[in-house]
Order: C-alpha cells, then structure tokens, then sequence
C-alpha cells in the first residue's frame, strides 16, 4: 500500500534550503583530509604589479634624470650654478614665509603667484565673453564667417608680446597692459574652437529645428550649446595655458607684483636659486591649471566627441 505524507509549501521551503547545506556536509565527509589540507594550501594568484612599471617607474626615473644632468651641471659650471641640494635648501628658506610683504616691490612669492592668476584671471575673462559669442557668430552664419576668417588669420600669429606696447599707449598703466596682453592672446583659441565646433554641428539638427521653425535663441540653446560644450572647452583649455605662458613674459617687461616680475628681479640681484624655484612653481601652477581644466572637459565631453 502507498502512503503519500502532505507538506506545507513553508516546510518544503525549509527542506529545499536544508538540502544543499547536508550535501555539502556530506561531501566534505566523504573528502579525505589530507586532500582538504592540500586544498587549503593552494597558493592564490600572484597580484599583478605591472603598473608601477608603467605608471609610477617612468617619472621617477624622469625626475631622477633631470637631476643628474643638473647635478652635472652644477658641478662643470664656473660660474656658480646652483645645485640641486642648494636650490631645495633656498626653497625651504622661500616657501616658509610665501606671504610676506615688505613693500610693494618685496613680496613673497605667494603673492606674486597670486598677483599672476588676478591678471590671468581678468584677462582671460574678458576674452571668453567677447570670444564665445563671436565664435558662435562667426560659425553660424557663413556671411560672417568669410568676413571675419581674413582678418583672424592676419592677426592670430602675432606674437602676444607685440601687443603689449599698444596696451601700454592705450591704458597708460603697466597692470591693464598685461590684462590686454593676456586677453588679445586668449581670445583666438576660443573664437576658432567655438567656430570649429558649431560648423560641425550635424545638418540634420539644423533641418530639424527648421521644419519646427525654432527661434534663434531656441537654437542655440537647445541645439548647438550641447553640441559645441566640447569645442569650446578646448579652446578655453588652449587659451589658459597661453595665458599662464604669455603672463609671465609681460610681467618681466611691465614690472609690478607677479611671478614674471619676481624672476626678473631675482635675475638683477644674481640669485639664480630662486630663479630655478620661480621656474618650477610656474610649471606646477600651469599643470594644476590644465589638470582642472582636462577633467572639466572631459566631464562635458560625449563619448563620440571622445573617441
């Protein structure tokens, strides 16, 4: 006779659970030991360290280098080359007190650096407002396109610092010089990058907003804004980094506070020391500058654009 015994579907559940658990006890029981001890001894894979020979080998061995060939330097000169270990020693003496004022043509280099980024900054600025919206102007319409593309071919290969005496005429002051020096040499990546981007916009986003006669305004904003972000954030990376470079060669000619005046002036009391420190802070402020300003890029850059 067959019985056949009921469960609830809460113990058939529980059995189910239950039964792989007892089959793995089981095994593990049937398992001799000395296999589970040769099981446990299995070594693990070895950890891949092949990038510190990638990534973090290479600059040091680039950096120790550069400090040879100075070294060697130092050593040949005759003429009182600094070496490495006097210019880290007078560097310490310079960054212990970098905000220091001792009038207004003895400041630490804090302040010289920061007087720098003010200049940079305001110069910079105004070349973004009038370089943006010209670029947008210049690659939406071809009449002023082929208007304006003659006279930005003539005038962008001019050296920034051939600027700098008719700012000196115009602004009658060495600080608003320097501005318009900064802002003549940042406006053209701005202007060409913008350009660039918004004649590369696909025509079909253009028919588009055609067929749903959207406005000019509606057009830029929803349409070529989102296209151009990449573009223009280049240009805008582009003009930074001249600026940093070109601030520095006219703070030497305008004098004043700023890290190109500080150089200059170390250079007329022969200490060379801080001129190799002026060096290096300004190469870290420009690596900083175009770090930030890549990672902002690449955050508002689509994966196509990207590739």
């Amino acid at each position: 006779m067959v019985s056949a015994v009921f469960h609830s579907p809460l113990e058939a559940a529980q059995g189910q659970l239950a039964t792989p658990a007892a089959a793995r006890k089981s095994a593990a029981a049937s398992v001799p030991p000395a296999e589970l001890a040769q099981e446990e001894t299995t070594p693990r894979a070895p950890r891949d360290f092949s990038w510190i020979w990638l990534r973090v080998l290479p600059p040091i061995l680039g950096f120790a280098l550069l400090v040879l060939i100075w070294e060697l330097v130092a050593l040949k000169s005759t003429t009182g080359f600094p070496s490495p270990a006097a210019v880290w020693q007078q560097a310490l003496t310079v960054f212990s007190d970098p905000f220091y004022s001792k009038g207004p043509n003895d400041q630490g280099v804090g302040w010289n650096v920061l007087s720098s980024l003010q200049r940079v900054a305001l110069g910079f600025g105004l070349a973004a407002a009038v370089g943006i919206p010209a670029g947008f102007a210049i690659g939406r319409f071809e009449f002023l396109s082929r208007m304006f593309n003659p006279l930005i071919s003539l005038l962008r290969p001019v050296s920034p610092l051939a600027w700098l005496p008719i700012g000196l005429l115009v602004f009658k002051g060495a600080n608003p010089a320097a501005i318009w020096t900064i802002f003549i040499c940042s406006i053209w990546p701005m202007i060409i990058n913008t350009a660039v981007g918004v004649q590369r916009v696909p025509s079909d986003y253009m028919n588009v907003a055609r067929v749903l006669n959207l406005s000019e305004w509606k057009i830029l904003t929803k349409i070529l804004f989102p296209a151009v972000l990449p573009y223009m954030l280049t240009g805008v990376r582009l003009a930074v980094g001249t600026a940093w470079l070109v601030i520095v060669a006219a703070e030497m000619l305008t004098g004043g506070v700023g890290i190109g005046f500080w150089v200059w002036d170390e250079w007329n009391n022969l200490n060379v020391a801080n001129i190799i420190i002026a060096i290096f802070v300004i190469g870290m402020v420009g690596l900083v500058l175009e770090f930030a300003l890549i990672r902002i890029a690449t955050a508002f850059t689509f994966e196509e654009v990207k590739a």
